[in-house]
């Protein structure tokens, strides 16, 4: 009987060295499987976080600088009106004096436009009798 106990001990013991190796193993391959999958999300989650914080940085950026452009365009659309203003007030006296000055030459012109049309058509209805 001792002799039974021991040898049901001793395949006790060497299946459990047996199981113990499987267990081993088995537990080497879940820790490297989450060890995988711990490197995956904190990749995902570094990404996402970096993607996010970009995004919301340009954000951030481009409406600093709508709030800070807005007022130099109003200030400049306010100067080239103005400006604009008073080139118009400059221009439109010149533009009406040039004006008064060239209609007289210009009348002038057609005149003398219509006499030589009037001479031509005269000279041609002369040759073509």
């Amino acid at each position: 009987m001792k002799f039974s106990i021991v040898a049901a001990f001793v395949v006790f013991a060497l299946a459990q060295g047996s199981l113990a190796q499987d267990a081993t193993g088995e537990l080497q391959r879940i820790s490297q499987y989450f060890e995988e999958m711990k490197t995956k999300m904190t990749q995902q989650l570094t990404d996402f976080v970096r993607t996010h914080d970009l995004n919301s940085q340009a954000q951030a950026f481009l409406e600093e600088q709508k709030t800070q452009l807005e007022p130099l365009v109003a200030k400049i659309q306010e100067q080239v009106q103005s400006i604009a203003t008073s080139v118009e007030g400059q221009v439109q006296p010149m533009a009406t004096n040039f004006q008064a000055q060239i209609e007289p030459m210009v009348q002038r012109f057609q005149q003398q436009m219509e006499g030589l049309i009037k001479q031509l058509t005269e000279q041609a209805k002369a040759i073509t009798n």
